[in-house]
């Protein structure tokens, strides 16, 4: 669902096809394509690392999906803390289909409004835990403007973040990543990207972050994949 439109984005030969697709969501459709993500320069850079080079030339082509909502971004994160991915999504599926409007066959992700209107109960009720429910309802009924957090700095895109109660770097490194596709986000914390980075370089992320400068961002999404889709 984009602005309420159910739309269908499909693989096709050199690309992918979109419908409907129009200038009325044409913005978001393209964020949502990782279209923000310049990888030309990505590529040169990444030719002369042992690792990353042969992982960006079998992934050629590929861009992170980004996410065009800021609270929608926040509150992903927040369900995905400290669970699995598979869990984490059954979660965002269930609240989804109760407090997001339908349109044809889709749900669209709630509203802030909406989930400010939310109870805890609500909430616990669909999976979250009790603290969950409250970091999002706090986040959904909180007077920050997170859309002016795109015009602002990484440090302090994360001070602000981290400032809310229940949302930690993690959070702020993947929203900086995820939606703002700031080219330097390196989220240290996450227990996947620091299995890939040891298991393909032998070292921590800290010590390798600064060794990716200035593409950490689609470094540590072409590890994640990388690491996925390695055969066997």
């Amino acid at each position: 669902m984009v602005r309420g439109r159910e739309v269908r984005i499909e693989a096709a030969p050199g690309g992918v096809d979109v419908a409907p697709l129009d200038d009325e969501i044409r913005v978001e459709v393209l964020k949502l394509l990782g279209l923000e993500f310049d990888l030309p320069p990505f590529y040169a850079w990444s030719q002369t690392d042992p690792v990353l080079g042969p992982i960006a030339l079998r992934l050629a082509g590929f861009r992170p999906p980004l996410s065009p909502d800021p609270f929608e971004t926040l509150v992903t994160s927040i369900t995905a803390q400290q669970v699995s991915l598979f869990a984490a999504f059954a979660i965002r599926s269930r609240m989804i289909e109760r407090f997001g409007e339908r349109a044809d066959l889709a749900y669209a992700f709630p509203t802030r409004e909406r989930l400010a209107q939310a109870t805890e109960a609500e909430l616990v009720a669909v999976g979250f835990s009790r603290r969950k429910a409250e970091y999002t309802i706090s986040l959904a009924r909180s007077d920050v403007d997170l859309d002016a957090l795109a015009t602002l700095e990484d440090d302090e895109v994360r001070a602000r973040i981290t400032a809310l109660r229940g949302l930690g770097p993690w959070t702020a490194e993947w929203f900086l990543a995820r939606h703002l596709a700031r080219p330097r986000a390196w989220p240290v914390g996450d227990i996947a990207l620091q299995k890939a980075v040891l298991s393909l370089y032998g070292v921590g992320v800290e010590e390798m972050g600064p060794r990716l400068d200035p593409f950490q961002n689609l470094s540590a999404h072409y590890l994640l994949t990388g690491a996925r889709t390695a055969a066997p």
